[in-house]
Parts: C-alpha cells; structure tokens; sequence
C-alpha cells in the first residue's frame, strides 16, 4: 500500500486551490502614533501638520483592518458525526436493528488501529482527477477527534440505544467476544471540482476465547451534497451509519457464545 503523502490546503467549492498557511507574515501591531502626537517639523505648516495626522490614522486602520483578516482565516470550524437518528432520545431503532442487536452477547469492542494520516484530526480529501494518491487536508476545518474515535464512539451508541452491551477492551472477561477494527480510509474524495463522494473502509475481526471466529472487510460511499468540509462530514456520517448498521446484522449471523 502506497503511503498518502498529507500535506495542508484550504477546501472551497474548488479543491484544486490551495491556501498555505502563511505564518511568517507578521501583523504590526502597534501602529504608529496618531494625530496630534508627532512633533512638528520645523517650518511645518498646520495643514502639512494635519496631513500628516490623517495619514497616520489611515495607516492605524488598515493595520486594525488586517488584524482582523488574520483573526478571521485563524478560525477553524470544528465537526464530528452529528446526532443518530437511532440514537436520539425518542427515536425508534431503525427496522430489524433491535432484532439484531438482542441476539449478540455482550461485546468488547477495543480501539480501531488507523495508519497515521488518519488518526488526528484533520479532515482529509483526496483530488482523484489530479493525484489520487495526495492526501489533502482542510485548513479551517477539523473534526472534533480523530475518525476512529468518532466511528468507535457511533458504534458503541448504537448497540447500545438498542438493547445491546458494549463493554471496553479491557473489561471482557473470559468467553466475552472482542471485536478488532481497522480503518482502511475515512475521506473525502473528489473526481472533479464541484463532485466528492465520501469513503469508509473497516476491517473487523471477531475473536472469542482467543480464537478467530470471522474477519470481514465493510466499504461504503455516500455522495456529498457540497463540494467542502460540511458536505464531507454529513456524507461520512451517513457512510459511518450504513456501514455500522451491516456490521451490526453480521455480528448476529455469527455462532457467537452467549
């Protein structure tokens, strides 16, 4: 497997546009002194006096006025998977998700192992119709933490709102089933400038007793509805959704000890 190369860029409605960040331009902060502070010049008359004022007061707000483009492209926003519909105080299971759940035993379900591009917080994409092997990454947005948690997090809220027991790596005792994750891709992927498509990749191992009982590789996409950061993260939220909803109906097929 090829190791993503990730380098930081803003993300619009055209991906291709890059935004480094440019933190070796310093802003003055201390403008110079306004009008009615600077000597005269000797032999200065009071309007030279005056134009002198009123170009030190222009030059204080433009200084003021990039202060605040500075403070402005400084601010990220942040995103994570949003509110399950089968999650949400009130909300019923999705069909045959309880009938599903009730027939697991109780679960220990450990970290999900991610290759390093993957596992912080950045929200990559990747420009397919350029460099399909780049990995890019927003530079004002980011995720509230890394993709593994997030999906960890959404699985274990999920069995849990339907019945389920989810217990924590260590906390299995013996003939407790352990499931291992490992994420293969969680990105946003563009084929052109204004269309992306969200991937998921999981790799699931059920171990129980020490010993194999399946493994099974889960992929899902979901077209995002906007070419940047708040479409990407919706469409990976409903990829992460379907996605766990298949691993949860496979998990019951398993001859799994009670």
């Amino acid at each position: 497997m090829n190791t993503a190369r990730t380098s930081t860029h803003s993300h619009s409605s055209q991906p291709a546009q890059d935004d480094h960040a440019q933190s070796d331009d310093k802003v003055n902060m201390q403008p110079k002194k306004l009008h009615g502070q600077f000597p005269a010049a000797a032999g200065a008359t009071p309007v030279q006096s005056m134009l002198r004022g009123l170009l030190a007061a222009a030059f204080a707000l433009a200084a003021l006025g990039a202060c605040t483009s500075v403070e402005r492209r400084d601010t990220q926003l942040l995103y994570d998977l949003g509110h399950s519909a089968v999650t949400m105080s009130g909300a019923a299971p999705a069909a045959g998700a309880g009938q599903a759940v009730s027939a697991l035993p109780p679960l220990s379900i450990g970290d999900i192992s991610a290759p390093s591009w993957m596992d912080s917080t950045r929200m990559v994409y990747r420009l397919d119709y350029e460099d399909p092997q780049a990995a890019h990454a927003y530079s004002q947005s980011r995720w509230t933490m890394s993709p593994p948690r997030l999906f960890q997090q959404r699985m274990k809220a999920r069995i849990s709102a339907a019945g389920g027991v989810v217990l924590g790596a260590g906390d299995g005792g013996p003939g407790v089933p352990q499931l291992r994750m490992e994420a293969d891709d969680f990105s946003q992927a563009f084929t052109a400038p204004a269309t992306s498509t969200a991937r998921v990749a999981m790799r699931v191992t059920v171990l129980q007793d020490r010993k194999l009982v399946a493994q099974r590789m889960f992929v899902g996409e979901t077209p995002a509805a906007t070419p940047d950061a708040a479409g990407g993260a919706q469409a990976l939220a409903r990829t992460s959704d379907a996605i766990i909803t298949d691993m949860i109906a496979w998990l019951a097929t398993l001859p799994l000890k009670r």
